[in-house]
């Protein structure tokens, strides 16, 4: 499953050997970067108990806040899939953004005119060094696959989005989408 090189867009599925991590356990990561040098994601299902206005009291809703990875957890991102309403948004793939003009996105959902589905926000990131992703890779702590949902990936994913991709790689990795969490409760 690892013969693809890992591009921008791309989703790594955490092998379900990373029991134990607390960042990264059962997470589905989109790549919103890559390069040699390094290598920036986010998390998709691992929701808080946040939301958009619990972080900023002029925005007017609840959408929810996920955490997006162990870097810069007090830094909010944001990924969305309407350029032509958010300026200076930077093109991932797939018709999916990242980040944007801020106040446009405040203005935009106090005025009802961005919906939860053409957003998602995060708190922190995933960040990887030097050739960190590629030597993660290859020791087979990540699956990587292309991002077939293309930019419905923002309403698509929740926290059962782990258990799904392992239902859909089928064969060794079915059995783990029933698997407890935590090992100590099977």
């Amino acid at each position: 499953m690892n013969n693809l090189n890992p591009e921008k867009g791309y989703l790594l599925i955490a092998e379900p050997s990373m029991l134990g991590d607390l960042s990264f356990n059962r997470s589905v990561i989109l790549l919103a970067d890559y390069s040699p040098e390094g290598s920036v994601g986010f998390i998709l299902n691992k929701p808080l108990e946040f939301t958009i206005k619990d972080l900023i009291p002029e925005i007017d809703a609840s959408f929810r806040i996920y955490n997006g990875g162990p870097v810069e957890q007090d830094n909010l991102y944001f990924i969305h899939k309407v350029p032509d309403l958010i300026p200076n948004s930077i093109e991932i793939s797939y018709g999916i953004f990242w980040g944007g003009d801020f106040d446009s996105v405040k203005i935009l959902i106090n005025q009802k005119k961005l919906k939860e589905d053409d957003i998602r926000f995060f708190l922190g990131y995933s960040g990887w060094e030097t050739n960190q992703l590629v030597s993660e890779l290859i020791s087979n702590t990540w699956i990587l696959t292309e991002n077939i949902y293309k930019k419905s990936i923002i309403e698509k994913s929740d926290a059962l989005f782990w258990k799904e991709r392992m239902l859909e790689l089928g064969a060794e990795y079915s059995i783990w989408s029933n698997a407890p969490e935590d090992p100590t409760y099977n």
